[in-house]
């Protein structure tokens, strides 16, 4: 539990981000207002030995002791990447008699429908770990088959023969009596000698029995690596005299108590980004900013969100290493390659970038710690971007020489000719498919969602965010970017600034006519004294309390609903009829008035708000900025002299034109040819250039 006006005790409100290369910390000191920023490379092998190593760096830096913390608040990737790589725990599954293979049938679709070798996605739990019960609801949620204690007994035996090390519980019709549910998956816990086991309608009360499943099924395979992370990490954290409670982030964007995140991780997922992009919504409000696109470019992948009106897209369904996932999450789409994804030639010599990466160790070959094939990062370096003796504020050289040698051996490989700045050209061109790569995708979904590149500002972090964000801005025609001062760190900036939040969903699948509606109402209710519960035990204060009403609405006879916020308007028929209306015809360019209506899911989310972080001001000059030095940057095939600026050392309505390097602690910002950068008076780098 945590009480959120903690935060102003005046102890350290310290924001956490894990990632696959660095780990990645903001510090807010309340008693001065500050902010502080640090890196420490991540330790994959065991992800808890890099946040408590870098914490105490953190500490050291700051000149401040353990007990100066208040709270730990902790993103993470550690459900997302089991998942990806398949690396979760052993589980089983227990289902109505007669759905055994509910995994294998999924919704029986193949990944391509014009691939005769394409296969399907091997189901997260083998049919051998699949139990039947003789249970289920009929869609009012009455039972219409129910086990008797000896057949409860046989199951929960059974399950824990198979030795597992959690499970899930899923009934047909579960989502309409989620209670009774939860009841047979605490009775099979008990028969099974205590193991965790997930109740699907518990967790997501939600129609559609194989995405429920999989909710269920993920939470489960994910639980015991999040207890064993989080047990180490105490413990941990315990030895270093560290007692601060620890907060998650959440993939809608929100937060979560340790102990919440632990009984529902499948909430966490996509903790990491989704908390950037809450950062970068919060700074396109204080800019005046409508609409942004993020871009995150950190170690390993880049991803990009859209966010229009001051609020990011919100997404009911989303895929996880090929998996459906139903959880209101962040709209997040990964783009394209990282600083650490591999410079490489396939075998007709046509030069690739990706998907592979060297990660925190080896890491790039500039790096010395053993990596033999060259990454972004190493290019970065070769092309002049990074300083070698600069990189994380100095506190890591950089093999410049190495980097250099690989790049010129690809450069082999794929043809150039000359020995005249043939490491260069190698690492230009890496960057330009890596860059087409990213606009690609980038332009697919803002084609799916009708919108103008034009029209938006593109807002980078992440540790290599800043360096390529003109590159791609040039490529997609973006004519404006604007680069935060924290952008290194800023999905850790994103999780100190974290609200409480979770979502609570109940299906209806009935008609939408006058009675249905009080019935919505009546919803609505439940859902609201189960979210000031929630609120209450985490430790939420009524004064920021809010919540956001929304429900799945369609056609009758349409495969899937459409979700219509309801939260500014008055819950009665003609009301919601014609918010229904008016987003099909937004969505699809029409409406059938004529048509009978069906109300489907009903959505709540319930928000504690947490204390804003302070946006700093900076000092105002009308002198000209002092560059800290020179040096020659690659570009379009020349070297060409750069202008050097230290971040710290400029002051708001200073301008810069390119080509110009900024240099921070935790990242590089490029301006090439062509652009030019102001800073404004909360220390945000405008970057503005002519775009085709």
């Amino acid at each position: 539990m945590l009480d959120m006006q903690t935060k102003n005790n005046g102890g350290l409100q310290i924001g956490i981000d894990v990632g696959g290369t660095f780990t990645d910390f903001v510090a807010f000191n309340p008693r001065d207002d500050s902010l502080f920023f640090y890196k420490e490379p991540s330790t994959p092998d065991e992800p808890a030995r890099a946040l408590i190593e870098g914490l105490s760096g953190l500490l050291e830096a700051l000149g401040l002791g353990p007990r100066d913390i208040s709270v730990l608040m902790h993103g993470t990737t550690i459900g997302l990447n089991a998942i990806i790589q398949r690396t979760g725990a052993r589980i089983g599954l227990v289902v109505t008699n007669g759905y055994r293979d509910i995994l294998e049938i999924g919704r029986c679709r193949m990944p391509s429908s014009f691939d005769f070798h394409a296969e399907k996605e091997t189901p997260l739990i083998p049919r051998s770990h699949v139990l039947e019960i003789g249970a289920r609801f009929s869609a009012k949620g009455e039972p219409t088959e129910w086990p008797e204690q000896a057949q409860i007994e046989r199951v929960g035996a059974a399950l824990s023969a198979l030795d597992v090390d959690a499970a899930a519980l899923v009934l047909i019709n579960g989502y309409a009596n989620p209670e009774l549910e939860a009841g047979l998956a605490e009775s099979l816990s008990i028969a099974a000698g205590g193991l965790q086991i997930t109740s699907a309608a518990a967790i997501w009360p939600e129609i559609r029995e194989y995405e429920r499943t999989l909710v269920a099924c993920l939470n489960s395979y994910i639980q015991p690596l999040m207890v064993r992370y989080f047990d180490k990490l105490r413990t941990g954290l315990r030895a270093r005299e560290v007692e601060a409670p620890i907060i998650v982030t959440a993939s809608n964007g929100g937060s979560l108590s340790a102990g919440s995140a632990l009984k529902r991780p499948v909430e966490t997922i996509l903790s990491g980004p989704a908390s950037g992009v809450m950062a970068a919504v919060r700074l396109a409000q204080s800019t005046g900013m409508a609409h942004i696109i993020t871009f995150d470019m950190g170690g390993t992948s880049s991803d990009i969100a859209i966010a229009s009106a001051g609020a990011p897209e919100l997404s009911t369904r989303t895929d996880v290493g090929g998996l459906p996932l139903v959880l209101p999450v962040v709209d997040v789409s990964a783009i394209g390659a990282g600083g650490g994804s591999i410079v490489w030639v396939d075998k007709h010599g046509i030069l690739k970038v990706g998907p592979r990466s060297t990660g925190a160790n080896p890491g790039p070959v500039s790096y010395g710690h053993g990596g033999t094939e060259p990454a972004v990062t190493d290019c970065y370096l070769t092309l002049g971007y990074i300083d070698p003796a600069a990189f994380l504020g100095g506190r890591m050289r950089l093999d410049a020489q190495a980097a250099r040698d690989a790049l010129s051996s690809i450069a082999r490989r794929i043809g150039l000719d000359g020995e005249e700045n043939l490491a260069a050209r190698a690492a230009e061109g890496a960057l330009a498919v890596t860059t087409a790569g990213m606009a690609s995708a980038l332009f697919k979904t803002l084609a799916q969602r009708g919108l103008d590149p034009r029209g938006f500002a593109l807002v980078p972090f992440g540790g290599a965010g800043p360096t390529h964000a003109t590159l791609l801005a040039e490529e997609v025609g973006i004519p404006h970017v604007i680069v935060p001062p924290a952008a290194g760190t800023f999905c850790a900036m994103g999780a100190a600034a974290a609200d409480l939040r979770r979502d609570f969903v109940r299906t209806l699948r009935v008609p939408l006519n006058p009675p249905n509606v009080c019935t919505l109402v009546n919803v609505f209710d439940v859902l609201q004294t189960e979210g000031e519960a929630w609120l209450t035990a985490e430790g939420g204060t009524r004064e920021g309390v809010s919540f956001e009403r929304a429900v799945d609405m369609r056609y009758v006879g349409q495969a899937y609903e459409l979700r219509v916020p309801l939260h500014d308007l008055t819950i009665d028929a003609d009301t919601i009829v014609e918010a229904f209306h008016r987003e099909h015809e937004r969505i699809y360019g029409f409406r059938d008035p004529d048509a009978s209506i069906e109300l489907g899911t009903a959505r709540l989310a319930a928000t504690g708000k947490t204390p804003d972080l302070p946006v700093p001001t900076l000092r105002s000059s009308d002198v000209p900025a002092t560059p800290k030095g020179t040096r020659n940057i690659f570009q379009d095939g020349v070297w060409v002299e750069a202008t050097v600026y230290d971040r710290a050392a400029l002051a708001a309505s200073q301008s810069i034109s390119g080509p110009a390097i900024v240099e921070q602690p935790d990242t590089t910002v490029v301006i090439r040819s062509g652009w030019s950068a102001r800073v404004d008076h909360a220390g945000n780098l405008h970057l503005e250039g002519r775009v085709i």
